[in-house]
């Protein structure tokens, strides 16, 4: 009956590790439990070693239960590895940047936690990186234009354009400022976007420029899964232009977008800066964790008119109050 029973605990323990290491192959990317635990991947590999670990030595403490623990570290190994390998495809961080050209943008986002990193401080960030989009999602429009008068006093003045569903919390405004040197935008403040928390539209006046979206999606937590599933399919429907980009908050990894992207792109019709620049493994929340510990939810995504020649996870600001790193693109246009 024990060794059934062990048995048994072994195969539920195995298809456990096949779900949670690629759910896209079973349609379970968004299941609820699956798309918490599918989103630590890193953080669930130095789980995992830690238990191998734990479980050896109780296999040589525990003869009589030795060939069960084993087996049940064999299990917990194989994963880890495997885990490894998928993130080493996507990237470990590579922060190079080519060259800029007069027709390269540069997209800078960063959840700023309500406001938690003072507006000096973006400014100059934008300010040193060279940011001409600026995604800041949990930001009120008084935070962006406060932003806005630091980068126009650096002659870089910028268009300011925020969407809020309450004036109660902060993190129901989503704010997205774009430099005038790339023309006229406009932006619907009434508009509704993503579900529970908004995302900002900008489009060009006169047509000729990139529809930019700042983006926030509620978080996969209980009470919002309906809501966060809504808001990855309104996500995918918003880059199925011919020139989008997408940056800011998604609250969700590569592994949650199985059956959303289009002729192989991540999402809808873009791709990841993340991915193709091989920085999709390095965690951009929560800043209290070592970035190769934590979950890459912030991004920034273009239709393919665009190419990224450079992306980072800045990690030299996360001591200025957000749960959330910046991330940086630089964006050329395609051929």
């Amino acid at each position: 009956m024990g060794r059934i029973l062990g048995a048994a605990v072994l195969v539920i323990a195995a298809a456990v590790a096949i779900v949670a290491v690629w759910p896209q192959l079973f349609g379970l990317a968004q299941a609820d439990a699956v798309a918490q635990v599918v989103s630590l991947r890193s953080l669930s590999v130095a789980v995992a070693l830690v238990l191998v670990v734990g479980l050896t030595l109780l296999a040589l403490l525990a003869p009589a239960a030795r060939r069960f623990v084993a087996s049940l570290a064999a299990v917990l190994l194989v994963f880890g590895v495997i885990n490894v390998i998928v993130l080493s495809t996507r990237g470990f961080g590579s922060e190079g940047f080519q060259s800029a050209t007069d027709s390269d943008l540069t997209v800078l986002s960063w959840n700023t936690l309500g406001e938690a990193p003072p507006p000096d401080v973006t400014a100059k960030l934008a300010i040193d990186t060279g940011a001409e989009v600026i995604a800041l999602p949990e930001t009120t429009g008084d935070y962006g234009q406060a932003v806005d008068a630091y980068l126009t006093e650096a002659g870089k003045p910028m268009q300011v354009f925020t969407v809020a569903y309450d004036d109660i919390s902060k993190a129901r405004s989503t704010t997205l400022l774009i430099s005038e040197e790339l023309g006229e935008y406009t932006a619907d403040p009434a508009q509704v976007t993503t579900a529970t928390l908004p995302s900002v539209v900008a489009t060009p006046v006169d047509g000729s420029g990139a529809t930019i979206v700042a983006v926030h999606a509620v978080a996969p937590v209980p009470g919002e899964m309906d809501n966060w599933r809504a808001d990855l399919r309104w996500l995918a429907a918003a880059c199925s232009g011919s020139n989008v980009i997408l940056a800011g908050d998604f609250n969700s990894t590569l592994d949650h977008y199985g059956g959303l992207g289009l002729e192989g792109s991540a999402l809808g019709g873009c791709d990841d800066g993340a991915l193709v620049t091989d920085n999709a493994a390095v965690g951009t929340w929560p800043a209290s964790l070592p970035a190769l510990l934590g979950t890459p939810i912030d991004h920034v995504m273009a239709t393919r008119n665009w190419a990224f020649t450079g992306m980072r996870v800045i990690q030299s600001h996360d001591a200025y109050g957000s749960d959330h790193r910046p991330v940086l693109a630089q964006l050329t246009p395609a051929g």
